[in-house]
């Protein structure tokens, strides 16, 4: 698995520390296909910012808008 995706996994609170091996198979699939999902989602969010060069803090703005992310 994708160091990256392994951190933001066990810093959810998803699975414990170990427990990965445990998930079958569809699941842990399920999971990684989630987190790319994520990050393609991320991608689209940012495109106004490559077309309309917006700040760093908007950027981020557009991504915490994108999926209603409050922190």
């Amino acid at each position: 698995m994708n160091k990256a995706f392994d951190d933001l996994i066990y810093r959810s609170g998803l699975i414990a520390d170990g427990c990965w091996e445990e998930l079958d198979t569809y699941t842990q699939e399920a999971i990684e296909r989630l987190i790319g999902h994520t990050v393609a989602e991320c991608c689209l969010a940012l495109q106004p910012m490559l077309r309309d060069m917006i700040s760093r803090g908007q950027a981020i703005d557009l991504i915490k808008q994108r999926f209603g992310v409050e922190r």
